[in-house]
Formats: structure tokens, C-alpha cells, sequence
């Protein structure tokens, strides 16, 4: 069983920056693959980015949701098995609950995953 917790969320002005970031703890795995999820009022919860690393072999992938491509940066401390999410040129539309989930396939392509275990989420406002 994987526990995730998300921290880091907060209030900011547009154009301003936020490091969000999830620990895993519970179990050890040769793959991990995590990504952030956000949920906005009024609106459907969807995809930001994920990452999946090897410990075998040190490779590292990422995917990014369209609209926050060259603004968010996805990333991981191997150490601590901690997965951030590093948000710059915030808009008032990133205003939602953030939320980190594990992905039991090992392999964190959004169109494949199986994100089963979920964090309790963090807010982020940004305003104009």
C-alpha cells in the first residue's frame, strides 16, 4: 500500500511560481511512475503531468498536460521517492486542488495509466 501526501499549496499572484510536493511512503518498488491531477470549480478533475523513473536503470520520462507545457516542470528525488511539481507564469485558471496520485502500471503515460492510489490534495489559488 503506497500513502501519498501532497503539501506546498497556497495563495499567488498570477505570474508567480509554486513548488508542489507529493511524498510516498509504505512500500519500495524498482519502477515508479506518479503524476498531479487538478480539480477546479465547477470542472471535471484533469491531467497535469507525470513521471515514471527506473532505479535500475536511471531513465526517467515525463508528460505533460497541453496547456501547461513550458510553464510546469515535473520531477523526482529518488531518495526520498518525493515527486515535485514546479509551477511558473501562473494564470487564475491553475486555480484548483492538486492532487498526487501513484500509477500501478509503472510507466505514468496518462493514456495507459492506472492511477490507483491517491493523495488528499492541496490547494492552489493564483489571482489576477
Amino acid at each position: 500500500q503506497v500513502q501519498l501526501v501532497e503539501s506546498g499549496g497556497g495563495l499567488v499572484q498570477a505570474g508567480g511560481s509554486l513548488r508542489l510536493s507529493c511524498a510516498a511512503s509504505g512500500r519500495t518498488f524498482t519502477r515508479y511512475a506518479m503524476g498531479w491531477f487538478r480539480q477546479a470549480p465547477g470542472r471535471e478533475r484533469e491531467f497535469v503531468a507525470s513521471i515514471s523513473w527506473s532505479i535500475q536503470w536511471s531513465s526517467v520520462s515525463t508528460y505533460y498536460a497541453d496547456d501547461v507545457k513550458g510553464r510546469f516542470t515535473i520531477s523526482r528525488d529518488n531518495a526520498k521517492i518525493t515527486v515535485y511539481l514546479t509551477m511558473n507564469s501562473l494564470k487564475p485558471e491553475d486555480t484548483a486542488v492538486y492532487f498526487c496520485a501513484a500509477d500501478s502500471t509503472g510507466w505514468g503515460d496518462p493514456r495507459t495509466a492506472d492511477f490507483s492510489s491517491w493523495g488528499q490534495g492541496t490547494q492552489v489559488t493564483v489571482s489576477s
